[in-house]
């Protein structure tokens, strides 16, 4: 299959945690994903513009965190308008970006960018909590 998110072809490392039942690539991951983001999951300040044709909208950092547990690796961010970061992940390396369909045809800089820690994301309570439904939402899904 043919994936649309950046870094698919390279992105071929492996789970470092069995937690996750039949989720052994980021490309499982993401098919995983399809099935549970959400409006809700969506950041708030985008949910307006949140669809089912675009399900990656707003879920950039929730689910980069979610790949570093599942796969390890660190976390970057792309410096955005209005000071925010678009999340996406590096593990050994591979580059990926599960949630980079939401931005369609505009292209983004992968190298140079400053590191993102869970700590200061989930300082942010709203953050945190959607953070943890996705990832409840995805242990329920392995384990049927």
């Amino acid at each position: 299959m043919e994936y649309q998110f950046y870094g698919w072809e390279s992105a071929v490392v492996p789970a470092l945690t069995q937690e996750y039942a039949g989720i052994e690539t980021p490309q499982k991951l993401y098919d995983a994903l399809t099935n549970i983001w959400c409006e809700y999951t969506c950041a708030p300040r985008l949910r307006e513009g949140w669809s089912e044709e675009n399900k990656t909208l707003g879920q950039c950092s929730i689910t980069a965190f979610l790949v570093q547990d599942i796969f390890g690796g660190k976390v970057y961010g792309i410096p955005r308008e209005g000071g925010t970061f678009h999340c996406y992940n590096v593990v050994g390396g591979s580059v990926f970006d599960l949630t980079s369909e939401q931005f369609g045809e505009e292209k983004l800089c992968y190298q140079d960018n400053p590191e993102q820690f869970r700590e200061v994301h989930f300082a942010k309570e709203e953050k945190r909590e959607r953070y943890e439904y996705l990832r409840d939402a995805l242990k329920k899904l392995c384990a049927k």
